[in-house]
């Protein structure tokens, strides 16, 4: 977060120093109501190859797609979030798809980057998920390896503190992922600290006794952690766990990562899926939930045109990409989820939802974290 927050300063600094981005903020409030044909028709009278970085691969497959229906000459990459940040401080960029919301938030109040909410769906995106601009939804489940004679199928997150899970769990360290760092913060709030303590109970048949932890999130933490190994990626984690010799294992990983050929995926069992098949819960969640947020760029070449492909995105035509595999959500609730898969109401209600405003304000819980990192 310290470098994230030395970055965001420079950025700040930049911005500060080119009064002509404050034409882009300008911009992209005057079209807040403009329709589908007049985007269009503002975006075409623009020059310039059009720039557009994402945290998700098929970004590129989107973009190419849409640079193809309005034949405007694109460039796009997929990129982490730090280096997304690096290149609106370095480079110029017409739009960014984006995860962690807390980083975001900062990223707006400080003007790097502008919400926009394409008229044309305004009445299908939750009101909660227009600022920021939700395009999507990604999910990280417990997924489990159902082989062998000691499947664990978990239907309690205590399960995974017990001392029969020591180096059975596969996690990518919070250290190198902030959405994943995000979870366990959320797991400090007064809403899921309650969640798991009811949880404990229903394991122990006793109330929980915290010691010295100030809430049962950090407990959980404090146990959950050094019973985990730390996978390189979401991608390893699930290739991993789905071989023969990971009977026993369990992950906890992208959803969508099942879609890969390197990825047996009869080998492996999504525990809310189990749960929902068999009507059970899994105590209290089942994994955790981020949005994927599109925003346009404060120093934005082209900031119609930007408009116009969140606007696509938005699209089931723009949303393609992504629905072809399960573990995708788009924010439109128009566009349902693939076939086959839960909808994003029961993700909503059975995930760890991230809160960019209680992470912002509890940053200190990373600290925590930190100590239980092997």
């Amino acid at each position: 977060m310290k470098k994230f927050l030395a970055l965001l300063m420079a950025l700040c600094m930049l911005l500060a120093a080119v009064p002509a981005l404050a034409d882009v903020a300008d911009t992209v409030a005057s079209a807040a109501d403009l329709t589908h044909d007049e985007l269009v028709e503002k975006a075409l009278a623009e020059s310039g190859t059009f720039v557009v970085a994402g945290t998700t691969s098929r970004i590129t497959t989107a973009a190419e797609a849409f640079a193809e229906l309005y034949g405007i000459e694109i460039n796009s990459t997929n990129l982490k979030d730090l280096e997304i940040y690096t290149k609106l401080e370095s480079e110029s960029i017409d739009m960014v798809m984006i995860q962690d919301g807390a980083q975001l938030l900062d990223a707006i109040d400080a003007g790097i980057v502008i919400n926009y909410v394409p008229a044309s769906v305004k009445d299908t995106v939750s009101e909660e998920d227009q600022y920021p601009l939700a395009h999507q939804f990604t999910n990280k489940l417990f997924i489990y390896n159902n082989l062998g004679d000691d499947v664990p199928a978990i239907k309690n997150v205590w399960e995974l503190t017990d001392p029969s899970m020591k180096e059975r769990i596969i996690f990518k360290s919070p250290t190198g992922e902030q959405v994943n760092m995000n979870f366990l913060i959320m797991l400090t709030s007064e809403k899921w600290s309650k969640k798991l303590e009811e949880a404990y109970k229903a394991w122990k048949g006793e109330d929980i006794d915290l010691g010295d932890y100030p809430t049962a999130g950090h407990k959980w933490i404090a146990e959950f952690l050094p019973n985990c190994q730390f996978g390189k990626s979401d991608t390893n984690i699930a290739e991993e766990i789905s071989q023969e010799t990971a009977a026993g294992k369990i992950g906890l990983f992208v959803l969508s990562k099942l879609r890969s050929s390197s990825v047996i995926g009869e080998n492996l069992t999504p525990a809310q899926y189990a749960a929902s098949a068999e009507g059970y819960t899994i105590e209290p969640f089942a994994g955790f939930m981020y949005p994927i947020y599109a925003m346009v760029s404060a120093n934005a070449n082209r900031p119609y045109t930007a408009m116009l492909f969140i606007e696509y995105l938005m699209t089931a035509e723009g949303f393609a990409p992504w629905s072809k595999s399960i573990g995708a959500y788009s924010g439109n609730s128009a566009i349902p989820e693939k076939e086959g898969d839960l909808p994003l109401s029961v993700w909503k209600d059975t995930l760890v939802v991230e809160d960019p405003e209680y992470i912002l304000d509890n940053f200190e819980v990373e600290d925590f974290v930190r100590q239980y990192l092997q």
